[in-house]
């Protein structure tokens, strides 16, 4: 006798949904490829339907974009402020903390080492140095109002760092078109940093903001998955209850790593003004805090996933910038791929932790 249930119709046939206890690693890379895949077909079809010709995405994405060596350049140079705030954005997600204030910590950091620069403080040979110390300490103290808000009174984190970042914006509009615009002209921006105070050219066009951005991509992997902070902060990622419960210092471990969060946006802004821009400018900022949490998304929080997919989405840019040149494509366009492998991505997450099973015979 065979058995009739396997030929039933299809649309008669039951299913439930569980939930999965686990699964393993290289399933989940699979289910993220492959997620990722159809998130890049959909882009694909988008900038087909734009104008762009078909044969010509793998040539403007990947030949033209990361085998030409001055292409090259210019994507590790975009990735640099990316990788720091990805990063930055990665510690505070490990503490459960949705640091949306990203865009705000790089205005309050950039503005940290603007003032250095504006007002002389220190000898040349140390103008830099003080710059980036300023523009940490900056963007730290612009995360300790939400994060204390947080621990000690409830308020939700991403409401407060959310409205910070309208402080910052409109504190930044008001000192580039106020008493902090160049007097050269009538243009929104600071007068220029001086030579020293740039970031300089290491070897081969190769700018020291992508080697620093790599020494603290090490320096956050040895954080989280070596030091005793690292330990504790797994437990408060996973369980701030239990976390407490075993004696871990969960206040302690989240404002610190909230802290460091801060101090590598504040890093980034420096990292745009004194290496892209040359100065401080209106909008620098602009579309960082979102790539941030991108970046961090996409990479689960992981360092070393995160400096990789910082330079993904550099080179989205750069090949961004190319098809607006030669296809007229707004950059609005790549905000939109961006927004695509986000959705795609996320939607992965529902097949990583549920499965769908046929019930048999009426039983599951």
């Amino acid at each position: 006798m065979f058995d009739t249930t396997n030929f039933q119709p299809l649309l008669a046939r039951r299913y439930t949904l569980e939930v999965r206890q686990q699964m393993a690693w290289y399933w989940q890379a699979l289910v993220i490829a492959l997620a990722l895949l159809v998130g890049m077909l959909i882009s694909a079809a988008i900038l087909v339907s734009a104008g762009v010709p078909a044969g010509e995405l793998l040539n403007e994405f990947v030949i033209l974009t990361l085998f030409d060596s001055q292409s090259l350049r210019a994507v590790l140079f975009q990735a640099a402020p990316l990788i720091m705030v990805g990063l930055a954005g990665c510690l505070a997600f490990r503490a459960r903390f949705w640091n949306l204030g990203l865009e705000g910590q790089m205005i309050w950091g950039a503005i940290g080492a603007t003032a250095i620069s504006l007002f002389e403080i220190g000898p040349p040979s140390l103008r830099l140095p003080l710059m980036m110390v300023c523009a940490m300490a900056c963007g730290l103290l612009w995360a300790l109002a939400p994060v204390l808000l947080k621990l000690h009174l409830k308020v939700n984190e991403i409401i407060s760092t959310l409205m910070l970042n309208y402080i910052a914006i409109n504190f930044l509009l008001h000192l580039v078109y106020g008493s902090w615009k160049d007097p050269r002209d009538s243009f929104p921006y600071s007068p220029q940093y001086k030579v020293f105070e740039r970031l300089p050219e290491l070897f081969d066009g190769v700018s020291l903001a992508v080697v620093l951005a790599l020494v603290v991509a090490l320096f956050v992997l040895w954080f989280t998955g070596i030091s005793r902070a690292g330990l504790y902060l797994r437990f408060v990622d996973s369980s701030p209850g239990v976390a407490r419960a075993v004696g871990v210092p969960v206040k302690r471990v989240i404002l610190g790593t909230v802290l460091l969060s801060g101090a590598l946006a504040g890093l980034a802004g420096l990292m745009i003004t004194a290496g892209q821009e040359g100065r401080l400018t209106h909008s620098f900022y602009a579309g960082y805090g979102f790539s941030g949490i991108l970046i961090a998304f996409l990479a689960r929080n992981q360092p070393i996933a995160a400096t990789v997919v910082a330079v993904l989405v550099a080179t989205l840019f750069v090949a961004g910038r190319s098809l607006q040149v030669f296809y007229q494509i707004p950059f609005s366009m790549v905000q939109l791929i961006q927004a695509i492998l986000v959705i795609c991505v996320a939607s992965s997450e529902f097949f990583i932790r549920h499965r769908i099973r046929r019930i048999q015979g009426g039983q599951v």
